[in-house]
């Protein structure tokens, strides 16, 4: 139990932390920018409708949590190159994306594109460990 305490201890929470909050901001911006769409455009109202009716409604933000999660194992391996990604690292860093989400759905935005919901726990943990199939050993 002290080995898998002191694993976890010697993790690096800042970066995962620091790449979770990036890989938020994105969506953050894609949403601003798709509540900006929808307010300036019929065009893109009715499109968007259309792809949030009953049949793509669970599909767009099980999309975009798969997406998240993957995204932010990209940062991961692009910038912090310096230690080892396991699973122990991968499940931290899942941890923290949704950690993001939580943060997120404090802000006064309508949620579009992903929002702490079981979908998004479920999208999240496909992306990471999808894209961070190499580091599973």
């Amino acid at each position: 139990m002290n080995n898998f305490l002191r694993r976890l201890k010697l993790l690096p929470w800042r970066e995962m932390l620091q790449i979770s909050a990036l890989v938020n901001c994105i969506v953050v911006g894609l949403e601003l920018f798709l509540v900006w769409g929808l307010i300036q455009s019929e065009v893109f109202r009715k499109v968007f409708t259309l792809l949030g009716g009953p049949s793509l409604g669970i599909l767009i933000p099980f999309a975009a949590a798969v997406g998240m999660g993957a995204l932010a194992v990209y940062f991961l391996e692009y910038w912090q190159q310096q230690f080892l990604l396991n699973r122990i690292s991968l499940w931290v860093l899942v941890l923290c994306v949704l950690l993001g989400l939580v943060l997120k759905s404090f802000l006064p935005i309508p949620p579009l594109l992903a929002s702490l919901s079981e979908a998004a726990l479920i999208g999240v943990t496909v992306g990471v460990f999808w894209k961070g199939r190499p580091y599973w050993r």
